[in-house]
């Protein structure tokens, strides 16, 4: 062989080992993204245009998260917030739409007090997806209900649900280490 044959045959050998490379780089960000955000990653492949787009909005959740300042709860913080929880089921019995209401700011109080930013229900979602992707559809079921129930067109069974969707999510948030990590 000459030696341009074997610069050829080299330069190949070094593209299909950097295309190997980055096919097992991409491959092993998938797999960490769908561990991570379970069926929040499928949610958002299927909202974008294409699968790197939604890759890199998971990413960029990832990063946005890591400069939160997210904390556990002290032990009496989580003793008080289950005694408040354990109110609002009772509440539940005569006012239901009214216990929807106070179980969303139950769990809006637990999100703020652990550090994340509650401003918008969108920017909530974003950042529990990070930990607490398991229980973001539960989350996501219980605000539509709960708008539903301030417009006064939701039945008890649906505010009844609402509540088991809110109790998932505030179970997870009064956890001392969450299940993500």
């Amino acid at each position: 062989m000459t030696t341009w044959a074997w610069v050829a045959v080299v330069v190949v050998a070094v593209v299909a080992l950097a295309a190997v490379g980055f096919f097992m780089l991409q491959q092993k960000r998938r797999s960490h993204l769908r561990q991570r955000f379970g069926p929040e990653y499928e949610r958002v492949v299927a909202e974008r245009d294409n699968r790197r787009m939604a890759e890199q909005e998971l990413l960029d959740r990832e990063q946005r998260f890591a400069e939160l300042d997210i904390r556990p709860l002290p032990q009496d913080s989580r003793d008080s917030y289950a005694a408040r929880w354990t109110e609002v089921q009772e509440r539940f019995v005569d006012a239901p739409a009214f216990a929807v209401t106070e179980a969303d700011q139950l769990v809006t109080a637990v999100m703020a007090d652990r550090g994340y930013p509650t401003d918008d229900f969108e920017q909530r979602v974003s950042h529990l997806s990070v930990e607490h992707a398991a229980t973001l559809d539960h989350y996501r079921a219980a605000h539509e209900i709960s708008g539903r129930a301030a417009r006064k067109e939701s039945s008890t069974e649906e505010l009844r649900q609402a509540m088991v969707h809110y109790r998932a999510l505030f179970e997870e948030l009064l956890e001392e280490t969450p299940r993500g990590r």
